[in-house]
Formats: C-alpha cells, structure tokens, sequence
C-alpha cells in the first residue's frame, strides 16, 4: 500500500513538473503609437501606453499560444480652426496569438485581438464611440533571456472605432515582459 502511494505521489510531481514547463505567466508594458485609419478627417499619432497579464502555453518545441490581458490606450489627435482635440480611448484588450518559434530566442506572433471600450478622455462626442472592437495583430517576440522577452507587434483595427466615422484604430506597440 505505502509503494502504490509513493508510486502515485512520484507521478503525480513529475506531471507537476511537466505541466509547469508548459505553461508561463508574466506581465508586461510598453508604449503604443497610435492613429486612425480610413477617416476624411486629418489626424495626427498619439503616444500612450498598455500593460498587463500574459501566458505562454508551449504545445510543441516550435509552437505556442500566448493570450493576453491588457489595458491600452489608443486614439489620435484632430485640429479643428486652430484648435487640437484628443482622443484617446480606453481599452481592455484580449489578444490571442499563435507563435511560431523561429528559434530559441525569435517568435513570430499572430492573432486575433478583441477589445472592450472602458474609457474616453477628453473626446468631442461621448456617445458615439463603439464599445467593442476586433483586431488582427502581428509582430515579433524576442527573448532576452529565460524569463525576460521583448515584443513589437502592430495592431490593424477591423472594426470601427465610432458609429459615425469610418475610422479604424491602427497602433504600433512596443513592449517589455517578465514571465515567471
């Protein structure tokens, strides 16, 4: 009875083991270069920030998913007769993206990113904003060492930021991370 017991609990550590291998949680942050895309009006980039949770779910040597939980802000600035308007909108947004490991240090990142309209700050119409937006996203993950990884990555909008205006949010992101 007690050899079926240490049997168990040595299997049960190994699987332990192997699953924490497989799987790595760590935050990051960075900075976003953000514009909108498709609209009549002339706008101009803004510089702003996202930060937040990451996992890496290793499915083979080659291949992994990484699902994210980010707050970032995105936007553009507009002038108007002489005057300058912000926008910049709030986001929690849920990447999930496929790596291709290209090798040990190199991943390819690619994916499908929802997100969820939390904020608006100093916009000129509050109510006309969409509260979801879909987004592809593409770009390069490098690993500086084992737990300490940079990401650039650029984040094309598919649907529209306003009800009104036919933009779409396109921000190029740079990033630090620390899994553990």
């Amino acid at each position: 009875m007690k050899k079926s017991i240490m049997i168990g609990l040595f299997f049960l550590a190994l699987t332990t083991t192997a699953q924490a291998q497989l799987v790595k949680f760590g935050v990051k942050a960075g900075v976003n270069y953000a514009n909108l895309e498709g609209t009549d009006i002339q706008t101009d980039a803004i510089t702003s920030y996202h930060a937040g949770l990451v996992a890496e779910l290793k499915l083979t040597d080659g291949f992994s998913v990484q699902p994210e939980l980010l707050y970032s802000t995105q936007g553009a600035t507009y002038k108007n007769a002489g005057t300058e308007f912000k926008n910049e909108l709030g986001y929690l947004s849920i990447p999930v993206l496929a790596k291709i490991h290209l090798n040990k240090t190199v991943s390819l990142d690619l994916g499908p990113q929802a997100s969820f309209l939390l904020s608006e700050r100093n916009a000129f119409n509050l109510n006309d904003a969409e509260t979801f937006e879909f987004a592809a996203v593409g770009g390069l993950g490098i690993n500086l060492t084992k737990n300490i990884f940079i990401q650039g990555r650029y984040v094309l909008g598919l649907t529209e930021v306003s009800k009104d205006a036919k933009s779409k949010n396109s921000v190029f992101q740079l990033s630090a991370g620390f899994t553990f």
